[in-house]
């Protein structure tokens, strides 16, 4: 019993370096969600650019639609802007912005700068719809196909390959589901 005692603290180094090099080989941007396959959550909040324009769930168009979630004060953000810029000259699907925790002038004067990708941002200054979403920080983005349901939660900016690799075959998925009348 004494020889197991003595090597106690060698086998918890062991064990917990086994779980820690494992930790190496996970992909910190595929968060689970335990919104996938759920409809996006109820919500009554404004517009960005008019505040007297209450938005919600049923105010999303019916086809595919990315929810990006974005804020000024989020370095990524500014980083995955030009791609959003980019992928919002498509036709098949909408991008929605939610201006997570921001300060609505700034967020006006970011989207007056750098372009505004977005059919229309959700002004989310309390973070409650970020809360309702799962959101851990800015940027995340959430696949939503045409039922309304949240088919993808992806943490980090959509920059590069990441959307050729992330979204491009859910999206290929979801037009065919869609022309099947599924």
């Amino acid at each position: 019993m004494g020889k197991i005692i003595r090597f106690l603290p060698l086998i918890v180094f062991i064990a917990l370096g086994v779980v820690l090099y494992r930790g190496l080989f996970l992909n910190p941007q595929a968060l689970p969600s335990a919104l996938v396959g759920k409809p996006v959550p109820a919500f009554t909040l404004a517009q960005l650019k008019d505040p007297s324009t209450t938005l919600t769930a049923e105010s999303l168009d019916s086809g595919i639609k990315l929810l990006n979630v974005w804020a000024t004060w989020c370095p990524s953000c500014r980083h995955e802007h030009p791609d959003l810029l980019e992928l919002a000259k498509n036709n098949r699907f909408t991008i929605y912005g939610i201006n997570y925790k921001d300060d609505r002038e700034l967020a006006l004067k970011w989207l007056r700068d750098l372009g505004d990708p977005y059919r229309f941002s959700i002004f989310d200054e309390q973070g409650k719809l970020g809360l309702d979403l799962g959101v851990y920080a800015a940027p995340e983005t959430f696949v939503v196909d045409h039922h309304n349901i949240i088919r993808k939660r992806f943490a980090g900016p959509i920059v590069g390959q990441v959307w050729e690799k992330e979204f491009e075959p859910l999206i290929k998925q979801i037009e065919q589901e869609r022309a099947r009348g599924e």
